[in-house]
């Protein structure tokens, strides 16, 4: 089996032919934001790909620390990815409901802890469904196996690095909101928010580096039209920063493709600095 690891994106198609693959794991990575009244375990037990299971970011974290969906410490994330079935054979490969949001996140932290063979199916359910492709309804009930983790601290990035990084400037900050939330202008979905942006900080909002219609990854071309537009250059070392380190992974991804998979992300992202008194804040254009 060819890996489809090398870029991080699969096709319906290339998953609907290794649906019996037993070495291939299908997770449904899905996340609301709290604004969006939608139960992802819910939805996903009405119906999800053939032999998939729930990987709920809110479920494989921190259970202490009072931010949302924070990584988990390595022995954590191995437990419960070992009581998904998944080995450090397997390939996995994560959907979400929207094409490609909270999906990106799963793939990151698999390589977080040292799982290279990881991939997004690229345009999500909604391709799925698009190409006539089947599905199944009801609970997952996988069969245990036995995953290792080997934590990868290059790939994430904390406040007080971020808040140093502000005035060294070592590192190119790439922020993946809405560029309303970005100036300031629109008001965050989380209470208690601030608005604005890290100081320095460039905007590239996810949703530019996705097609419009299918919400499938753009073309290499035109990912890298986005990053330069966005006044950022990949060969030099960067922080992914979101609302709360979801979609900031699907920056890193995109730059995955473009051949930079050194990206990190800024794992408490907004809803840690936007959340405090303490971090300086810049509004208005980059």
């Amino acid at each position: 089996m060819t890996n489809p690891a090398r870029d991080g994106l699969v096709s319906a198609a290339w998953l609907a032919a290794h649906l019996d693959d037993p070495t291939v794991k299908i997770l449904d990575g899905t996340y609301h934001l709290p604004t969006v009244p939608r139960n992802a375990d819910a939805e996903f037990v009405e119906r999800h790909i053939p032999g998939a299971v729930r990987f709920d970011i809110d479920d494989v974290c921190d259970p202490i620390d009072p931010l949302p969906h924070m990584i988990p410490s390595p022995e954590r994330f191995a437990e419960k990815v070992s009581a998904l079935g998944i080995s450090n054979a397997d390939t996995v490969i994560v959907y979400d409901v929207y094409g490609l949001q909270s999906a990106a996140r799963t793939w990151w932290m698999f390589r977080l802890f040292g799982h290279d063979s990881v991939a997004v199916l690229d345009g999500g359910l909604p391709g799925w469904i698009a190409g006539n492709h089947p599905l199944e309804s009801g609970a997952a009930v996988p069969a245990p196996a036995a995953f290792s983790a080997s934590f990868r601290p290059e790939l994430v990035r904390s406040r007080d690095d971020v808040l140093k990084n502000v005035t060294a400037r070592a590192e190119q900050v790439v922020d993946a909101r809405a560029a309303g939330r970005f100036t300031g202008v629109d008001p965050e979905p989380r209470a208690g928010m601030r608005s604005g942006h890290i100081p320095g900080s460039r905007s590239l909002p996810f949703t530019n580096l996705l097609d419009p219609a299918s919400k499938t990854v753009q073309s290499s071309e035109s990912l890298r039209a986005a990053f330069d537009v966005a006044g950022l250059d990949l060969s030099k070392p960067t922080i992914a920063s979101c609302g709360s380190g979801v979609t900031a992974c699907v920056i890193a991804l995109a730059a995955h493709r473009l051949g930079q998979s050194s990206v990190a992300v800024y794992d408490g992202s907004w809803s840690d600095w936007g959340g405090r008194d303490d971090t300086p804040i810049d509004t208005g254009p980059a």
